[in-house]
């Protein structure tokens, strides 16, 4: 059965992670909490809080909140609806930005993205959300595959040490995203605390050889791109929309060769790439550098037809986008947004090297 429970959820984090580094009262308590969280931003956006989190001894350190991009269910092979029961926990973690520098990033489940959760329509979940008792913030979960209530934001809103239950049934099918939903959402999702639900139509995909998952987001820091030490956050920069920071995963340049560690895939097979934009602000031109993609869903919208050869695809952000590319021959293939400044000045690039050898009759240098 595909289901997910809390212990699941943790071993799966924690393997990836180490596996990947290795490679490279419900109104009542929602009235308090919004009014802390917005009692918070307007103290943070005031000066009163010069990073937006002020506990440095209570948040735990990490290397790194990149997710494992190959670390995702598996598809789904069954015609018939399943219950799942799923966890997710809110952490609040201070992890290495890029070479040198760090920042006090929030997460779900420890990672950037946070971990896909992955249903066939159809399927029922209860979801658990609880959060960390060394977090400093109240959080929760806006589902955009969720009808109603907010996308559950109200139903899961948790303090710090906290733990709420929702109960939804996964009626329409696509790739959607999910996010906190507090006052002050665009810090939070800027920080990290996004995800992506697919939920696959009853006929399921068509079938390919690898599977990866990865989330854009942008961060607006004080300090500009090449700081060293603890960054902080900028809600000035933010409002003007202006990061610092555009990344895959919460790491500058972090899925590449010189850094985490890039995606791998041989020639001749077919993979298939999910993304999620959490923005808050900037909508990607998703676009693989020396390669299309033969076959894409905008907007994650998988109850349509896909679109054929496309090069560059809008994603916005609040949204998902999922595509499908042919790999001939050995080559490196880059993942950017087309918006190149993001590649070339904020750290924004991923890479899937696709080993085997050259096919010249597909390309070649001539003299």
């Amino acid at each position: 059965m595909n289901t997910m429970t809390s212990g699941k959820v943790e071993s799966a984090v924690d393997t990836s992670r180490r596996r990947f580094l290795g490679n490279a009262g419900t109104v009542a308590l929602f009235t308090g909490l919004a009014g802390a969280a917005d009692r918070g931003a307007r103290a943070a956006q005031s000066g009163a809080q010069s990073s937006g989190m002020s506990g440095l001894t209570s948040i735990a350190t990490v290397h790194t909140v990149a997710a494992d991009p190959t670390r995702l269910p598996p598809p789904i092979h069954r015609s018939h609806a399943i219950h799942h029961d799923i966890a997710l926990e809110a952490r609040e973690l201070r992890a290495g930005l890029a070479d040198g520098c760090e920042f006090l990033f929030m997460t779900w489940g420890g990672q950037i993205p946070a971990p896909m959760i992955r249903v066939r329509q159809g399927d029922t979940v209860t979801l658990t959300v609880s959060s960390a008792a060394s977090n400093e913030r109240p959080h929760c979960l806006d589902i955009h595959a969720v009808y109603g209530s907010g996308g559950g934001a109200i139903a899961t809103m948790v303090p710090p040490g906290g733990t709420r239950r929702e109960f939804f049934k996964c009626i329409y099918p696509g790739a959607f995203i999910y996010h906190c939903a507090v006052m002050g959402m665009d810090e939070h999702i800027s920080r990290g605390m996004f995800g992506m639900i697919l939920v696959e139509p009853y006929e399921g995909l068509p079938a390919v050889d690898r599977e990866f998952y990865i989330g854009q987001h942008e961060l607006y820091t004080r300090e500009p791109f090449g700081s060293s030490g603890l960054l902080h956050f900028d809600f000035a920069a933010m409002t003007r929309e202006d990061p610092n920071f555009v990344l895959f995963n919460g790491r500058a340049e972090g899925l590449t060769a010189g850094a985490l560690g890039a995606m791998q895939a041989n020639a001749g097979e077919t993979v298939r790439v999910f993304m999620v934009n959490g923005g808050p602000n900037l909508t990607s031109s998703f676009h693989p550098v020396g390669n299309v993609w033969k076959r894409c869903w905008p907007q994650g919208a998988l109850a349509n037809s896909p679109l054929g050869y496309v090069q560059t695809q809008p994603v916005a952000p609040g949204s998902c986008f999922v595509g499908d590319m042919e790999l001939p021959a050995g080559e490196t293939i880059k993942l950017v947004d087309h918006a190149l400044s993001r590649v070339a000045r904020k750290g924004l690039m991923a890479e899937i090297a696709v080993s085997g050898a050259a096919d010249p009759a597909l390309f070649r240098a001539l003299a």
